[in-house]
Formats: structure tokens, sequence, C-alpha cells
């Protein structure tokens, strides 16, 4: 039994520990990583259209979408989340379904399309602390959040990175 759990505790670590599986796909000459379930980069809406769908939505509605936009940030913890810049200066907050797949850290100012779930949300001030400090806030930045705000979130199912 315990060389049982031994070779399961070292299963688990070697498969804990392996890499996250990428492949890179090219669309009108443009050189794409692919990261989570599969996706094309045709038919994606801009930031601006984007910004426009997300104030026809009320909070708690969703919209199926596929839109292009550029990473303002991306959690340094482990990659799970990113935020999107949108056309009117605001972000979106994108999150992966299940926590199926991150993103590298170093993406920030590169531009991506993600497909998925867009919708409205009130985040809390815990959420809103936590977000602050994987993205490396200060702690007096932390501090400064009080109150509950409306945000746009994204839960992406699939993601292309523009290489350049």
């Amino acid at each position: 039994m315990r060389l049982f759990n031994n070779l399961l505790a070292v299963f688990m670590v070697v498969f804990a520990c392996r890499g996250q599986e990428t492949q890179k796909v090219t669309y009108d000459g443009v050189d794409y990583q692919v990261i989570g379930g599969d996706i094309a980069a045709d038919s994606a809406i801009t930031d601006v259209e984007m910004t426009r769908k997300f104030s026809d939505l009320a909070v708690q509605d969703t919209l199926r979408t596929k839109f292009k936009a550029v990473v303002t940030d991306v959690c340094k913890v482990k990659g799970c989340w990113m935020k999107l810049q949108l056309g009117d200066g605001q972000e979106a907050m994108v999150r992966f379904k299940d926590y199926g797949f991150f993103m590298p850290s170093d993406i920030t100012g590169k531009e991506v399309i993600v497909n998925g779930y867009a919708f409205v949300e009130s985040m809390s001030v815990e959420d809103q602390k936590h977000y602050a400090k994987d993205g490396g806030e200060t702690e007096s930045e932390i501090a400064k959040i009080t109150e509950p705000m409306k945000t746009y979130g994204f839960e992406a199912d699939g993601v292309l990175i523009e290489n350049k």
C-alpha cells in the first residue's frame, strides 16, 4: 500500500508540473498561439464593438461572442485571469472556463482574441482586493477599494495570442 501511495504522489507531481500544451496557427498571415479550446480568428469583433455590446447588457445577462483586444494586465501568480482594454477606456475581466487553462504572465500589451461568454456583474470589495493583490498592486492601492463596482466580465473557452 505504501508503494502505491508513493507512486500516486509521484504521478500527481509529474502531472501537476507538466506544461500547458499550446499550438500555433496562422490566420490571414498573422501567427497566433492557441490556448484553451480551438477557435478561429475570423468574425471577431473589435474592442469598440464589444464595448457597445457590454453597455447593452444588464447585470447577469450573458452573450456568446468573440472579440479582439489588447491585454492590460495578467494575474502574476499563475495567469488565472487577464484584463482586456475596451473602446471607452474601461476593461473587461477575463477568466477561463473551469480554470482549464492559464495565460502566460508576459502578454501585457499583446493583442488577443477571446471566445466565450460576456456578462456584466457587480464585483464585491473582497474580490476587487483579491484581484488587485494578484495583479501586484501596493497595499495602499488595495486599501482604497471600499465599494462594490459594476464590471464587465468574460468567461473564455479559447484564446488566440498574436505573436509579433
